[in-house]
């Protein structure tokens, strides 16, 4: 298809750039014609020298024969030079429509992708779903016991269809730049608590004490998506970190941006996944092995649009078995 495109787009930029280089040609050629027409008949003065100056008066004209040859000369020189700009042109043009579609590829290829990822991320709940009410549906001796036994297994694949919906709403609303969001002067400070206090009782029920020692530098950016963007990152620490262990938020300011890091003495994630965790649906082997961790593998995606989107940086360090650090890098309020 794209290919197909690539050809239409050149033969339009030959079209063009062939329209305006053959106009030209044109005035430019009808110029130089009419001035070996006005050569040909201008008459002209000689001057002689001698005891009295006098001028003598001759018509001066070119032969009709190297006129012809100059017209002629004249068009084959234009002509020529037209073919070298065709073939030149349309080698340029196809690199240009190439560039030009580039992006148009990348970005049906992504949207391919994420209709593919999504439907297969779909599909298991929904099997899942499917199948439990079908053997239900056939079992003539089921009680209501198991009835309700069944429809809290149904509910709890609707709740991670309803998870991940929402994560793809989401990731989609980030992946389409800041154009719709309000950047204002912020308190660091007090985004952090909130995602905290969001996070406080996931955190109780496995005992992890979330340590904030930031201090109240200001930034630039949009509140509601930076306390999505910790909310993320708090709960992916909280979920892979062991019973009784700590969460360690600190942030420490340069001249143009403040590093917010988040530290946690969790699972860790292997080297031969770091390169990968930002990818829609990606999972870490540490992740996926871990029971109950649950998860789409969508978390780090979004944290990494609305990182984009406020011009900032996202980087994690992390050993397996010791630990992940996130740093966040943003833009101080200017």
């Amino acid at each position: 298809m794209f290919d197909r495109a690539r050809f239409k787009l050149t033969a339009w930029y030959l079209l063009i750039i062939m329209s305006v280089s053959f106009f030209f040609s044109t005035v430019i050629y009808r110029g130089l014609i009419a001035e070996v027409d006005r050569i040909s008949q201008v008459e002209r003065f000689q001057v002689q020298s001698g005891p009295f100056e006098y001028k003598v008066y001759r018509p001066a004209y070119l032969d009709q024969e190297i006129v012809d040859e100059i017209k002629k000369r004249i068009a084959m020189t234009l002509f020529a030079i037209n073919g070298i700009i065709l073939v030149f042109s349309g080698g340029l043009g196809y690199i240009l429509a190439g560039k030009t579609l580039e992006p148009i590829a990348e970005m049906i290829d992504e949207q391919n992708r994420f209709i593919s990822d999504a439907s297969h991320e779909l599909r298991t709940p929904l099997t899942s779903l499917k199948t439990a009410i079908e053997v239900g549906m056939r079992d003539r001796r089921m009680d209501l016991k198991s009835a309700k036994s069944l429809i809290a297994d149904n509910l709890s694949e609707i709740n991670k269809l309803q998870s991940l919906s929402e994560g793809l709403l989401q990731l989609t609303q980030y992946k389409n730049g800041s154009n719709n969001i309000k950047f204002e002067r912020l308190s660091l400070k007090r985004i952090v608590s909130e995602a905290v206090k969001k996070m406080s009782v996931i955190a109780r029920e496995k005992n992890i004490e979330i340590v904030n020692i930031i201090k109240d530098f200001k930034v630039e950016g949009n509140e509601y998506s930076l306390i999505d963007l910790l909310v993320i990152l708090l709960d992916n620490a909280v979920k892979y970190s062991s019973q009784d262990s700590q969460i360690v938020i600190d942030a420490t300011k340069s001249k143009k941006t403040v590093t917010l890091k988040i530290s946690d003495q969790g699972i860790g994630i292997a080297k031969k996944d770091l390169p990968h965790v930002f990818d829609r649906f990606y999972r870490a082997e540490s992740a996926r092995s871990r029971k109950g961790s649950g998860g789409y593998g969508l978390g780090l995606s979004i944290a990494k649009k609305i990182v984009d989107t406020h011009g900032g940086t996202i980087e994690i360090d992390s050993e397996l078995k010791k630990g992940t650090t996130v740093n966040i890098s943003l833009p101080v309020f200017s």
